[in-house]
C-alpha cells in the first residue's frame, strides 16, 4: 500500500538531507585538507586563484590567503581530522532522520542547539549574512524538532 508522506515529514526529510549533504560536504573539505599536507600551499592556492579568475588583490582573497598561509602541516592535519569527525556528526543525524529514527531527532537536537552559543559569539565578532542565515536555519531545525517532539 503507497503510504502518502505528510507536509511534517516532508520537513524531517528536508533536515536530513541538508544534514547529509552538509556531512558529505565536509567529507570532501577534509579530504582536500590532508591531499594539501604533500603539497605546496601557497602554490596550490595560486593556482586556484588563477583557474577561477579571482582578483588576486581583493581584501577578502588577502584575508583568505594570509589565514591559509599561516596554517602549519600539524595544524592542517588537526583540522582535516576534526573536520571528519564533524562530518560523521552530520551523516549520523541525516541518516537517523532519513529513516525516521527518534534518537535522531535528540540527537539533532542537542549537537545543533549546543553550537547556537558559538555561532553567536561568531556573529557577534564579526557579522556576515551567511552567519547569519546559517544561526537562523540551525534555531529553526531546533525549534522545529523540539516542537515535533512536544507534539508526539
Amino acid at each position: 500500500m503507497l503510504k502518502l508522506t505528510t507536509p511534517k515529514s516532508n520537513t524531517l526529510l528536508l533536515i536530513g538531507l541538508f544534514k547529509l549533504v552538509k556531512g558529505f560536504a565536509l567529507i570532501a573539505v577534509a579530504i582536500g585538507g590532508l591531499r594539501l599536507l604533500h603539497h605546496d600551499l601557497a602554490q596550490t592556492l595560486e593556482h586556484w586563484i588563477n583557474a577561477l579568475r579571482i582578483d588576486p588583490e581583493n581584501h577578502y582573497v588577502h584575508s583568505f590567503l594570509a589565514r591559509a598561509l599561516s596554517v602549519n602541516p600539524r595544524q592542517l592535519k588537526a583540522l582535516s581530522i576534526g573536520t571528519f569527525f564533524y562530518s560523521a556528526v552530520f551523516l549520523t543525524e541525516g541518516t537517523g532522520l532519513l529513516l525516521r529514527k527518534r534518537w535522531a531527532e535528540y540527537f539533532t537536537i542537542v549537537s545543533t542547539g549546543a553550537l547556537i552559543p558559538l555561532e553567536v559569539y561568531e556573529l557577534v565578532k564579526h557579522i556576515t549574512p551567511i552567519k547569519i542565515l546559517v544561526m537562523i536555519v540551525n534555531i529553526a531545525i531546533v525549534v522545529y524538532l523540539i516542537l515535533r517532539l512536544r507534539r508526539e
